[in-house]
């Protein structure tokens, strides 16, 4: 680790004296020098971050977990079963601890023992806020935190930032993850602290078989197949420009420059036109279809593709849109023969069609496609205007016509049918029966089922975010370019110090301050990510987003596979206890990720470092369209409980599991059916009948204040 510090290059200084104890395999088998600091509560103390000390062999009571038994500190009968060796060589036992957290224990010198009972955040701190006496930190949502440290139940952080110097930094680095942790706007109050399943960095993006893309567009001369099927009738209209032209800057083939393309649809026409225009005369079979989308390829770029036209879609110079997915989507339904040997291919698809957790990502890659913001927010369907005022996606217009361009799609048949009909298809079985083309998922644990479903030769990967016109405010018609919201910031979750645990005791406030501003510094990241030592190939460092960042060990890559099937998250939270809360570096799971993963990976990181891939940023930027809405807004009690009497807001826009969305049903099955006439009316309807209007009055308030706030940290 020593050496893998001295190549990282983030500004936070580490201010710390660790006491290094002896290895110890988990709260059964303590090591000497930590049981006797238990027993003695030893007179001396250490200097942990800054000037908090604490007394080495201090007990925190931790109530603090992900979601389930498995994913908390200590390990669950389940997964340790009669015993599990891990990398680094030790056996574990159910009860020990896991050894991201031996190895806290050892270089800071807490004890921790084990009081969380395996829940989500939302439930585990409902089992302990009448109990606070009993745990020294504990999990939460954001929102439920801040109201219980509000009334005074839970440690207002903030007062000690001055001796927390990496996470002090981490915030000044990061304004709006500060502002989102912004308890009160007053007092400036932080009552937990923030978790980040990765940061700053893209989190969901397309998905597609480009092979199935390669065979159908590639190649000189004209597609032919034996047998194909036919064109369902026009639905979607066009949503680009018909003519004139349209400027695009991609990243150039290799990989190192920007160049601009040209989409010309004064010489091609739009695809999706041409389309319609040919399915009005009468049939259009999927021979024809592929051949009409490679003629416009070839016209519409001006050569530009050659005779590997998939890069228009798969390429690192891509420049695709939502017309020529639509187009893309007709040829793949209506050649299954050529493409996986049956009649049918689903088009579009959800990890789980039946659970609507998984069937929201349809309405969020709508905007996407159709350049609408809020879909995709960090707090509900809120974003930050070009004009500095929040917008809700709910009552506007323009969301609605997404997602009725959406259910055109689907009349079409582009969107696979158990999407429709809330089967229990999953992309597992999607893909290992090559039953779907396309997605809008997470790419590392979707992409490892070209490891274990696909066959040799077939490629599920990540594609451009595509081009859709997206109005920032720089021009009154807009701007065609690439943008994604999906961009991570701070989650609802985190974890908080109970003021009655640790009243009257110093060393536990201490210890639990500590134990978060380490989470901040240059090896706590790592630690928080990577677990310990053991499972890092030492030394061993490899540029990941403009940082060096370390190389995890051979025998921990093998056991990634061997216990969680190649699913990083998983492993980590269930074996190394790393990824529970803080920050987790996407480095890690990046290595994790199958090889046909970081290709596709690899061409978004480039887009988007390169300029060619715009989105929010945790910053108050110059222009505030581009500034990422705090994923919790202080609101007060008060505000709070007129927000929550909006039930409508909560009950029809659900995005868990069991609950409903109006944005999804309409994909669907339309408006007439949420008793919604056009995307004019539901706009309408939700600013006016379901309380949006009140509800965005409310959000503002609290945005304001926050912005008040934001100006005395700098001013």
């Amino acid at each position: 680790m020593k050496n893998v510090k001295r190549l990282l290059s983030l500004s936070v200084a580490i201010c710390m004296l660790a006491v290094l104890l002896a290895g110890c395999g988990g709260m059964n088998v303590p090591t000497e020098t930590t049981a006797a600091a238990a027993q003695t509560g030893t007179e001396a103390t250490e200097a942990v971050a800054g000037d908090l000390s604490f007394a080495q062999g201090t007990v925190l009571r931790m109530a603090t977990g992900y979601n389930s038994t498995k994913t908390g500190l200590f390990f669950d009968a389940e997964t340790a079963g009669n015993g599990v060796t891990l990398a680094d060589g030790v056996t574990y036992q159910a009860g020990d601890l896991k050894p991201t957290w031996v190895e806290v224990q050892n270089k800071l010198g807490m004890v921790f023992e084990d009081k969380y009972q395996g829940n989500s955040a939302t439930k585990e701190f409902e089992f302990w806020k009448e109990r606070l006496n009993e745990v020294d930190m504990v999990s939460g949502t954001a929102v439920t935190l801040t109201e219980y440290g509000e009334a005074g139940s839970l440690v207002n952080i903030a007062e000690y930032l001055d001796l927390m110097p990496n996470f002090k930094a981490y915030l000044e680095a990061n304004p709006v993850v500060r502002l989102s942790i912004t308890g009160n706007t007053s007092t400036g109050a932080i009552y937990f602290s923030p978790y980040f399943d990765g940061v700053n960095d893209i989190e969901r993006m397309p998905l597609m078989r480009a092979d199935w893309v390669v065979k159908l567009l590639d190649g000189e001369g004209e597609f032919t197949a034996d047998k194909c099927g036919n064109l369902s009738p026009a639905a979607y209209e066009p949503y680009m420009p018909t003519s004139g032209k349209v400027d695009v800057d991609v990243v150039s083939l290799d990989g190192t420059a920007v160049e601009t393309v040209t989409k010309d649809y004064d010489a091609a026409g739009n695809i999706v036109a041409t389309m319609n225009e040919a399915l009005a005369a009468g049939t259009v079979d999927g021979v024809t279809a592929v051949n009409m989308l490679r003629t416009y390829i070839d016209t519409a770029y001006n050569g530009y593709y050659g005779t590997t036209r998939s890069n228009l879609f798969v390429g690192q110079n891509a420049a695709w849109d939502a017309d020529e997915l639509v187009a893309l989507l007709r040829c793949v339904v209506s050649n299954a023969p050529t493409l996986n040997g049956t009649d049918s291919i689903q088009g579009i698809f959800s990890r789980e069609d039946n659970n609507n957790q998984r069937r929201v990502d349809m309405f969020r890659f709508a905007g996407t496609l159709f350049g609408v913001r809020g879909l995709e927010s960090r707090q509900d369907y809120l974003y930050v205007g070009s004009d500095g005022k929040l917008h809700d996606a709910r009552m506007e217009e323009d969301a609605y016509v997404a997602m009725k361009r959406m259910n055109d799609m689907a009349k079409e048949g582009l969107i696979s049918k158990s999407f429709i009909d809330m089967s229990e298809e999953s992309s597992a079985t999607m893909l290992e029966n090559d039953l779907g083309f396309m997605s809008y998922d997470y790419n590392q644990t979707q992409t490892v089922y070209n490891e274990t479903k696909l066959q040799d030769g077939e490629k599920y990967m990540a594609a451009m975010v595509p081009v859709a016109r997206w109005y920032d405010g720089t021009d009154e018609n807009g701007v065609y370019m690439r943008f994604t919201e999906s961009w991570r910031s701070v989650k609802v979750d985190g974890w908080a110090i109970s003021a009655a645990g640790v009243a009257g005791n110093q060393d536990k406030l201490n210890a639990c301050l500590a134990l978060i501003d380490f989470a901040y510094s240059d090896e706590g990241m790592i630690l928080m990510s990577y677990g310990p030592d053991a499972f890092i190939k030492e030394g061993e460092t490899f540029n990941f987003n403009g940082e060096e960042m370390p190389v995890i060990a051979d025998a921990t890559y093998e056991e990634l596979w061997e216990k969680a099937s190649g699913n990083y998250t998983n492993y980590a939270r269930y074996y190394l206890g790393s990824t529970l809360s803080f920050v987790k570096n996407q480095a890690f799971e990046y290595q994790c990720t199958h090889e046909v993963g970081r290709e596709g990976a690899g061409y978004i990181s480039n887009a988007i470092a390169l300029g060619t891939i715009k989105h929010p940023e945790l910053a108050i930027t110059e222009n505030p369209w581009y500034t990422i809405v705090p994923t919790v807004l202080p609101n007060t009690t008060v505000e709070n409980d007129m927000i929550n009497s909006y039930t409508d807001l909560q009950t029809k826009f659900g995005d868990a599991k069991g609950e409903s969305s109006a944005f999804v049903n309409i994909i669907t099955s339309g408006f007439a059916e949420q008793g919604l006439g056009s995307p004019e009316e539901a706009a309408a309807t939700v600013a006016n009948t379901y309380g949006c209007t009140q509800y965005l009055a409310l959000r503002q308030q609290a945005y304001d204040r926050l912005l008040t706030y934001y100006e005395t940290l700098v001013g």
